[in-house]
């Protein structure tokens, strides 16, 4: 075989630890609007990255890091290459703004892109992204480019030319082999992204981080979404007080554990 190429499919999203309350509503545009929430790399594609890394340290090769967006983050995606990306490609363009791709179209602009680089051996995503949790990208893919996929993968190696991969189950584990070029959907049973250290932020600046375009794809027109939002609200909140009356404390207390039961809390 060729020397491995193992190309990562990363994206940007709004940091999913911060609290409900740093994002908005905004029913007339059809959108949640994070005030004040930094982006970063969706935890499953962290998790994605960190299986490639394993898979080149264990059989060589090279590791190529793909995000597409419209507002992308160097200082967030340059992540990937100090934990250990060899390359770093940046699809950025105002057409790929998430108000014009839906996943269908985030696909067409990963396949152009996987197939400008050249057909690697394994593509990995995370299993789902962070803001929208489809989990529609890496299936979509696969198809687009023709290739096997699996999915919900912990961990992987490579057998003979083949890929032997570990799928997490809900009640256990299968073990799968399939042919290569694959593609893998990542869970975080994968483990976490290694620790970076201020040398490998240092090494990263030395290493290649490629600003492709929509004109550089040879895409000239942008595919149509497929999915169409009809309708985005918060849902409604209805609070009611309940007054319970009695005698003693007691009594109350009673009252009070038999509503709850009756209303399923206890």
């Amino acid at each position: 075989m060729d020397e491995l190429r193992i190309v990562v499919c990363l994206k940007q999203v709004p940091d999913p630890e911060a609290p409900v309350s740093a994002y908005r509503i905004d029913s007339a545009a059809k959108r949640v609007t994070p005030i004040g929430v930094p982006p970063v790399l969706s935890p499953f594609d962290e998790n994605a990255l960190e299986l490639a890394l394993r898979l080149r340290e264990r059989h060589g090769g090279k590791v190529t890091a793909v995000s597409v967006g419209s507002n992308l983050s160097k200082a967030v995606l340059r992540k990937a290459l100090s934990a250990g990306a060899d390359e770093l490609i940046l699809v950025e363009d105002p057409a790929f703004s998430p108000d014009f791709l839906d996943g269908y179209g985030t696909v067409l602009v990963l396949a152009q892109t996987i197939n400008k680089l050249g057909a690697p051996h394994i593509i990995l995503t995370g299993r789902q992204a962070a803001d929208t949790n489809a989990g529609v990208v890496g299936l979509f893919l696969a198809e687009a480019l023709g290739i096997v996929a699996v999915t919900l993968a912990r961990g992987a190696t490579i057998e003979d030319g083949n890929i032997r991969v570990e799928r997490v189950l809900p009640d256990g584990l299968e073990v799968v082999i399939a042919t290569m070029p694959a593609l893998l959907t990542v869970t975080q049973e994968a483990g976490e992204l290694r620790n970076i250290s201020i040398k490998n932020m240092r090494d990263a600046k030395n290493k290649p981080l490629k600003h492709w375009k929509a004109a550089d794809l040879g895409m000239h027109v942008i595919p149509d979404r497929r999915l169409m939002l009809e309708e985005l609200a918060a849902p409604a909140r209805e609070r009611k007080c309940l007054i319970i009356e009695g005698g003693s404390p007691d009594e109350v207390g009673k009252k009070l554990a038999l509503r709850l039961r009756n209303d399923n809390v206890l």
